[in-house]
């Protein structure tokens, strides 16, 4: 079975349907994907910012990590179900769409990056918790988190402009 079958078959189902013709179910799960999407990057920006050693400079790094990690997850799974919920109101719509795809890979990309840098110089972070400078390679995730969260966001706006409208 392919994407388009599978998604065409999604696009049949009653719940998508639904999701497609309620007057308000669409811009209120767009609104919930938006405005989590604000929040995640936000704490991104903080994380990001003290692993770049631009910001609270003062703070352990594990210390900044452990406070946003539960904002950062749970507005991450809510933003994840309001992104599922829209693509599954048009899904044919969403797949058709490069900038989707690019978004798709991004995300991937955003994760991967995260399983690396706990993987690696992350999970020897009591080493160099406080040092300054903060090493090369966690500036370098925090550099490519940033690049990868700004173009998720670009591609999901570009999203907006190629689909006709609800």
């Amino acid at each position: 079975m392919s994407f388009t079958h599978l998604f065409q078959w999604l696009h049949d189902t009653a719940f998508s349907i639904w999701l497609r013709d309620s007057t308000w179910t669409e811009p209120i799960v767009e609104t919930i994907h938006v405005l989590s999407l604000t929040l995640f990057f936000g704490f991104a920006v903080l994380l990001d910012s003290r692993l770049l050693g631009l910001t609270m400079k003062r703070r352990r790094i594990s210390e900044v990590i452990g406070q946003l990690n539960p904002w950062l997850i749970a507005v991450f799974i809510l933003m994840t179900i309001s992104g599922i919920l829209l693509f599954m109101g048009d899904p044919l719509a969403f797949y058709q769409t490069t900038f989707f795809k690019v978004k798709i890979i991004l995300i991937f990309l955003a994760g991967l990056n995260v399983l690396v840098f706990n993987s690696t110089i992350g999970s020897r972070m009591e080493a160099w918790d406080l040092d300054s400078p903060t090493p090369v390679r966690a500036k370098t995730a925090a550099v490519i988190s940033l690049l990868l969260w700004v173009a998720i966001i670009a591609a999901g706006r570009a999203i907006a402009y190629v689909l006709p409208p609800p």
